[in-house]
């Protein structure tokens, strides 16, 4: 009889009176792909940090290959064959590719006193040659793309024998070309026998990689379905509980400018661009990770200061801070979300408050009623949930976190909006409420820009999109013009 690989049964956990799992069951068999999918706060963190030994359940069992396993602390984990991918990559990027691969677990010269850094190497190549053998193993990690150094993660679990990986969110910054190569990576592990657990919000790789999934809410198991026999529909309405309604894009763009952007420069990370932006415009900016979207932003917002190049707001040019900007009517949500753009141990309300707190003061003293007032009017706005003013922004989900920074300026009274990567990591209920935010925002006349990694999101949002490439802009696409392979040509780089 063949045991499965994996088998978690009547997995409990609860933080004091708090229960957040209850009674999860989770199967995996040797050389499965496994989805493990829901929303934010269903419990999929939660159970793999119990699987991973961050945590200790409350009630339950663990059973690798049949027999019975203790998991107290993540070496026992990596004991076990067990390794975990996380979404925010657990590397040191100043350290090259081999001592990465090697962290923790260096080979030592005969003596034990010093690092055998040629060995490293050595195996590092090795481990390599079937994931990725032109990955430089003597480069600093920080030099690699993202989906270089998510190879490098699972060369790092393959070299401790990992018999179960578990990926969380692993293309969440990938473009296509991307996500194809580590799919084929992803492949090539199942096919040696190694056990996959997959976490993604992005169905479409569920469907593509895995061939069953255990689905998630609220902290319950409420099903194991097959794939691709179980449509995608069905799988949404186990997650979030309910049907999803798939709007297509509807345009409120005007011929009225309120943006204009002309010769951004900055180095060779954004070179010489220029657009305009309409009131009521949703403009969408697509391109491969390092094309420069994210720095074009900055620029755009005063963060970052441009070597040339202007930015005008309603006729007027503002000086590149990010305070003018600000003043002017313009804010951003940044990419990296909890480590930019909100104050993780501070309320809501104080979030909210963030970039007009001059609204909410008298004689330098905060008016706490009326910020709190101002802020649950527009966490009902938004749709946050729950509506609860004083609870520390970090004990939200991240669709949750990402409703705060923009109703921070929505109390601004922002008028442009530039939105970087505003969905990753989030789950498909919360991104079609963020869709559905962003559309009411225009109709509202509101200018928007957004960057995606995303091309169905950008398509999804968009009036209009601008494609870069080696910080250039290379493409303007409207609407008759906007599609994957269009965008695709513009973002690839000339031979």
């Amino acid at each position: 009889m063949t045991h499965p690989r994996l088998s978690l049964s009547g997995i409990d956990k609860s933080f004091g009176p708090i229960a957040v799992l209850h009674g999860v069951n989770l199967t995996v068999a040797p050389g499965e792909v496994h989805g493990l999918v829901g929303e934010n706060g269903a419990g999929k963190s939660t159970l793999l940090n119990i699987l991973s030994g961050v945590l200790r359940p409350t009630a339950g069992t663990v059973e690798i290959d049949g027999q019975p396993v203790s998991i107290a602390s993540p070496r026992d984990a990596a004991a076990q064959g067990i390794a975990m991918i996380h979404q925010e990559l657990q590397q040191v990027p100043e350290l090259t590719v081999a001592q990465n691969i090697f962290l923790g677990a260096s080979l030592r010269r005969a003596g034990g006193l010093f690092i055998d850094h040629a060995a490293q190497e050595a195996e590092a190549q090795r481990l390599l040659a079937d994931l990725d053998p032109a990955i430089d193993v003597t480069a600093p990690v920080k030099t690699l793309r993202v989906a270089q150094r998510q190879i490098v993660e699972i060369a790092k679990a393959r070299r401790a024998n990992a018999r179960i990986i578990a990926m969380d969110e692993p293309t969440s910054s990938l473009m296509p070309a991307e996500v194809d190569r580590l799919a084929e990576v992803i492949r090539g592990l199942a096919a040696k026998g190694v056990s996959i657990i997959y976490v993604s919000h992005k169905m479409d790789e569920i469907y593509r990689l895995c061939s069953a999934a255990t689905v998630m809410r609220d902290g319950h198991l409420v099903g194991r379905v097959a794939l691709p026999e179980t449509p995608v529909e069905d799988v949404i309405r186990l997650m979030v509980g309910r049907a999803l309604v798939h709007a297509t894009h509807r345009s409120f763009a005007t011929p009225r400018p309120v943006l204009e952007v002309r010769g951004l420069s900055r180095g060779s990370v954004v070179r010489d661009a220029s657009f305009t932006l309409h009131a009521g415009e949703v403009l969408g900016i697509a391109g491969l990770v390092g094309s420069g979207r994210t720095e074009l932003l900055r620029l755009i917002a005063g963060i970052d200061r441009a070597e040339s190049g202007t930015v005008e707001i309603n006729g007027t040019a503002v000086a590149a801070t990010p305070l003018a900007r600000i003043r002017a009517g313009l804010g951003l949500l940044p990419e990296e979300r909890k480590r930019e753009g909100i104050i993780r141990w501070r309320p809501v309300a104080s979030n909210i408050g963030l970039s007009s707190m001059r609204r909410f003061s008298r004689a330098g003293l905060i008016r706490k009623g009326a910020l709190e007032a101002r802020a649950l009017d527009l966490m009902r706005e938004v749709q946050l949930r729950p509506l609860d003013v004083r609870r520390p922004i970090g004990n939200f989900s991240g669709g949750n976190q990402q409703k705060v920074i923009l109703g921070r300026w929505l109390a601004a009274e922002a008028e442009i909006l530039l939105f970087d990567e505003p969905t990753r990591g989030i789950d498909v209920g919360a991104k079609a409420e963020i869709y559905e935010l962003i559309e009411r925002l225009a109709e509202d006349g509101k200018a928007i820009v957004v960057v995606s990694s995303e091309l169905p999101e950008v398509i999804r949002v968009s009036d209009r999109v601008l494609v870069m490439c080696e910080g250039r802009i290379t493409a303007e696409l409207t609407a008759g013009e906007i599609g994957e392979a269009a965008i695709a040509r513009a973002a690839i780089p000339a031979a």
